[in-house]
């Protein structure tokens, strides 16, 4: 089972941002690296602005600006972009169909639901390879 090593500093980062985007979705990169033994290890959520114009409740969607600020940020401290997280206001820490239909393989995906503005459950997941669903992978804080 792959597994999702997040410090507290990180998660604490996360719930943040989910909280002080609600009722809209929040959504960043984590920066860390890529263990033995299906494990990758967080070092730093890197909050990312939520530029949808679907409507921010519902969507978010990380621009190729940030996505690439993420991976400077990444290469500055030595490590790697290993996945990214967002929110689900009032809804679960589960991957909607399109969480699937946006997601790239080999990456992390951490959902953090938030109830009425506080943040809640917090959940790991990983595409599979033949890209039909996703897997949950162990969180550890």
């Amino acid at each position: 089972m792959m597994s999702l090593q997040l410090p507290p500093e990180a998660l604490q980062v996360i719930r943040e941002h989910a909280a002080s985007a609600y009722p809209d979705e929040c959504c960043g990169a984590l920066i860390g690296a890529s263990g033995s033994h299906g494990t990758t290890r967080v070092v730093e959520a890197f909050p990312l602005p939520n530029a949808t114009d679907e409507g921010a409740r519902r969507r978010f969607l990380v621009r190729p600006s940030d996505y690439r600020a993420a991976e400077t940020q990444a290469r500055n401290t030595g490590a790697e972009l290993v996945g990214f997280y967002h929110s689900h206001p009032d809804h679960p820490a589960r991957p909607s169909e399109y969480d699937l239909a946006h997601a790239w393989p080999n990456l992390s995906y951490v959902i953090v639901a938030v109830a009425e503005g506080q943040s809640a459950d917090v959940r790991s997941w990983r595409l599979r390879d033949d890209r039909s669903s996703f897997l949950e992978e162990s969180l550890r804080t």
